[in-house]
């Protein structure tokens, strides 16, 4: 654990979503496991944290966006996982998940953080799906958490 992550709490009033790309499931469950289990152990309410589905990482800018339209959120944390094939598709796929997920974060104004991962093989995404280098899941929702703790340091 690095020296933020041991300083971050929520409140319990915070609402949070995460939206999971479907797509390469057996990777992208794991990595809403440690989302879920980096909120609740930071002092998130599980009844303010909300699971919205999508087939793959290219539909998942537009679910954010209409996500953060509803005002319902606090912030949102991204998973999803690309694995490079042997086509540019995946080119295509990272690129355009990445950009709107930028685009519709300076959109609302409001903290996003990217856990989509984007990996060359599929042990690679095993590997940052829990087992060797952690899980980016749970990374990307201490990057929310830490992030909220700034927009409300700012006043949002």
């Amino acid at each position: 654990m690095n020296t933020i992550e041991g300083k971050l709490k929520l409140n319990g009033n915070e609402r949070v979503a995460i939206i999971n790309g479907r797509f390469n499931h057996i990777i992208t469950d794991r990595l809403v496991e440690g989302a879920r289990d980096a909120f609740i152990r930071h002092g998130g309410n599980e009844d303010n944290l909300d699971l919205l589905l999508v087939p793959g990482a290219f539909e998942i800018p537009f679910a954010l966006e209409k996500a953060l339209a509803t005002g319902k959120y606090d912030a949102v944390c991204c998973v999803g996982a690309v694995i490079r094939g042997s086509t540019p598709h995946f080119d295509y796929i990272s690129a355009e998940a990445t950009k709107g997920i930028a685009s519709v974060t300076l959109q609302y104004g409001k903290p996003v953080s990217n856990g989509v991962l984007t990996t060359d093989t599929l042990e690679q995404a095993i590997e940052r799906a829990g087992s060797k280098v952690g899980n980016k899941g749970a990374e990307a929702m201490i990057t929310i958490i830490e992030m909220l703790d700034l927009y409300n340091e700012l006043g949002k």
